[in-house]
């Protein structure tokens, strides 16, 4: 479903998610991403908050090289890509329509000697969680996920799954509305949340959660 409705120049700021396919230099590599907004909508076209991420995954505040890493609604796979590129080993996932274009996209922007790096996987939010190793990675990305309230329950329902007490969750999102300060919220009531980068032009957030020990009643 996509966030806003498909229409030719709806608005010059939206031009660019109607081009096939989106250009980005990230990790020492050229990347060409293609977009597809009438066919998958928000699934197939490079958001800012995606590229914010990747522009503070070079920063190098958070160890990549031989980490355990998973991208939730991966979209483009940009994130996941970069991550790989980086050093991490990265399962790249979404719902199960978007996994063609995905695994297109990883497999036409990794060079065959880091294709190994990364496995596209299909993964809908509180569904079929005993498919990936509770508590098993050692990072969690996701780059504007927040923006459906149905979906803020499974996404904590998985992301407490993936999660150990040593994963560092990075979220990257832009704050559109009320609801997702909410979520902000529910998050902050298990996991431990700091903003740990804004890009001002972009109005994009970064926040660093890290799930918190469960409580030891007296």
């Amino acid at each position: 479903m996509a966030l806003v409705p498909y229409v030719e120049d709806f608005l010059p700021a939206l031009s660019k998610l109607h081009n096939s396919s989106a250009q980005f230099r990230f990790a020492n590599h050229d990347l060409h991403l293609a977009q597809d907004w009438k066919k998958l909508g928000v699934a197939a076209v490079v958001w800012d908050a995606a590229v914010v991420m990747c522009m503070y995954l070079e920063l190098g505040k958070v160890e990549l090289k031989g980490k355990l890493a998973i991208e939730l609604g991966a979209g483009t796979g940009l994130v996941g890509i970069v991550a790989a590129l980086l050093g991490a080993q990265v399962t790249i996932t979404d719902r199960e329509p978007a996994l063609d274009f995905l695994s297109a996209n990883v497999k036409a922007n990794l060079p065959t000697d880091s294709q190994g790096s990364a496995a596209v996987s299909e993964l809908t939010w509180g569904e079929g969680l005993e498919r990936y190793s509770a508590g098993g990675f050692d990072l969690v990305l996701g780059a504007d996920i927040v923006y459906l309230e149905h979906t803020f329950v499974p996404l904590l329902q998985t992301l407490e799954h993936l999660c150990s007490g040593t994963t560092v969750v990075l979220l990257a999102c832009k704050i559109r509305y009320e609801r997702d300060t909410n979520f902000l919220s529910m998050l902050k009531q298990r996991f431990r949340v700091e903003e740990v980068h804004y890009d001002k032009q972009r109005d994009i957030h970064v926040y660093k959660a890290s799930k918190m020990a469960p409580r030891q009643d007296l």
